[in-house]
């Protein structure tokens, strides 16, 4: 198992670096060039600046097994379909059964934005999101 970052606005790089270190998984991290990441015990990749240009990279690179961090659905989609297991900044783990209401709700919001209407916004990151994060990767990376 690798696990991928799609690192553009990831608010967890350094909590999944650090976690993955103790169980000895090696982390990809991919980003473009308004975004440039680099932690150490992680390799980083950088792309072009571009309309998904890190989303199509990373897919490119994934395995099945492998584990992606992402926020966007439409990435967690195609990684789903290489078989590899999908897990948000707050710990959701995206799967064949939640995916697809998740792509709707989607379509929904940007249906409501352009329609004026904003939805709330995005509030500070919390310790429980952090809690709940580090406790569903750990339950992935023990069943390493």
């Amino acid at each position: 198992m690798t696990i991928l970052i799609d690192a553009d606005g990831c608010p967890v790089v350094d909590l999944t670096v650090q976690t993955a270190g103790k169980y000895k998984v090696p982390v990809l991290i991919l980003c473009d060039t308004a975004h440039q990441v680099q932690r150490d015990g992680a390799q980083t990749l950088t792309f072009d600046k571009g309309a998904d240009s890190v989303d199509f990279a990373l897919v490119n690179r994934i395995h099945p097994g492998d584990l992606v961090i992402t926020q966007d659905y439409g990435l967690a989609s195609m990684c789903l379909a290489r078989r590899a297991l999908v897990l948000n900044q707050n710990g959701l783990e995206y799967t064949p059964e939640n995916i697809d209401g998740l792509l709707f709700r989607r379509h929904e919001n940007k249906k409501l934005l352009r329609a004026g209407k904003h939805p709330k916004g995005a509030s500070k990151r919390t310790k429980e999101q952090n809690m709940a994060y580090k406790n569903a990767l750990e339950k992935i990376l023990q069943t390493v």
